[in-house]
């Protein structure tokens, strides 16, 4: 009598268990989704806020992110937009501009770049190629360090507990803790050129504004995606050459 009773149960039991795992994964991959969503408005605060609001930034950059219908949408719509495409090829960073098309070939096909208060040294610069994950990328069209006009380089982020300088998938997951003052040294040619940071902005992927071109004096523009992890915005730190 005990096992036509009790066997029944144990198979109830099991048939439980199963329901209550996949109830865990349905909610767990819900989770997941929201927290991707909703991803760049925690990092900005938890990352960028303190660092900006110590700064004297001579430039706008927003101090706070309001949760409201028009931001969740944004990111949203977002985040449905940039699947699939590949951000490790620089040519993706502003959808709106491609790089010259003119046939000029550069007069080097790299240099390196160290920031010394990011631990960076001698990352390679390449003035030909468009792979992030294998070097900073000059993007095309722009200078040339120590050219007059301006020195558009490209480099990949993530999560700033991520950071390796010596991988260049995460070499820029630090950027945003630059400072106006802070310096960036081009090495071309085996000639060093220092530029100190002077500006720093946050901008939306169709301003293309910051790939201009100013031919008055030498400078350099770092770029990368901001807040960390994330592809939402970009971060813009210019820089000036120094004069000897």
């Amino acid at each position: 009598m005990s096992t036509y009773y009790y066997q029944p149960q144990k198979k109830a039991q099991k048939s439980a268990v199963k329901l209550r795992l996949i109830s865990f994964a349905l909610i767990g991959i819900g989770m997941g989704i929201v927290a991707y969503i909703f991803f760049p408005l925690v990092s900005w605060q938890m990352y960028f806020a303190p660092v900006f609001a110590a700064q004297s930034i001579n430039a706008p950059i927003p101090k706070d992110t309001i949760v409201d219908k028009t931001t969740v949408l944004e990111l949203v719509t977002q985040a449905k937009g940039t699947l699939g495409v590949d951000y490790t090829n620089a040519k993706n960073w502003f959808p709106t501009q491609k790089p010259s098309s003119v046939a000029i070939s550069p007069k080097i096909s790299s240099y390196t770049l160290s920031i010394p208060k990011l631990s960076i040294q001698n990352a390679i610069v390449s003035t030909t190629g468009y792979d992030l994950s294998r070097y900073l990328v000059n993007y095309g069209g722009t200078a040339i360090p120590p050219e007059n006009g301006n020195a558009v380089i490209f480099g990949h982020s993530t999560l700033p507990q991520l950071f390796n300088p010596s991988d260049y998938k995460t070499i820029f997951a630090t950027l945003y803790k630059l400072q106006i003052g802070d310096l960036a040294i081009a090495n071309v040619s085996g000639v060093s050129y220092t530029y100190r940071i002077f500006s720093i902005t946050v901008v939306d992927p169709d301003d293309t504004s910051v790939l201009s071109q100013s031919y008055d004096d030498s400078y350099l523009t770092l770029i990368t995606c901001t807040p960390p992890g994330t592809v939402w915005k970009r971060l813009i730190i210019k820089a000036k050459l120094e004069k000897i």
